[in-house]
């Protein structure tokens, strides 16, 4: 299991909102120069986080972006829920659709308790947290 890119940028995009001011509005446009994250992509991901009602919008000549829920409240696997969602976690190893406890491939032993130990990571520690954690800054070209 790999998360998709479009879930990838969310959680840098997440990530860099945490990092401001929280009353600070940022345009999709700084979010993507900075993490050299396509516009128009960068754009869809957005709205699926605003629809997930983990980043607050707010449109016009002042408007922007920034986060609707605490950086202390919100999990990495928030992120993967809103533009993934948690499906992923089920999904076989090797793509089979009729794999299961009941039918496993060959892989399903070894791979179900690594998606849980996955799914565990990005759960277990807030965006916050994270933040304190880290010395890795977002990249500048």
């Amino acid at each position: 299991m790999v998360l998709s890119r479009a879930c990838e940028y969310a959680i840098q995009a997440i990530l860099y909102l945490a990092r401001q001011d929280p009353d600070r509005l940022v345009m999709s446009k700084e979010i993507a120069d900075r993490l050299h994250i396509p516009r128009h992509f960068l754009a869809k991901i957005l709205q699926d986080l605003v629809r997930s009602g983990l980043v607050e919008s707010f449109k016009g000549p002042t408007g922007g972006f920034r986060l609707a829920v605490s950086p202390d409240r919100l999990t990495l696997l928030d992120v993967v829920a809103a533009v993934d969602g948690l499906g992923i976690f089920d999904r076989c190893g090797i793509g089979l659709k009729q794999c299961s406890d009941d039918n496993p491939c060959p892989i399903h032993e070894r791979w179900k308790p690594a998606r849980q130990a996955i799914r565990d990571v990005l759960g277990q520690r807030s965006v916050a947290e994270l933040l304190q954690e880290s010395t890795i800054e977002p990249r500048e070209e």
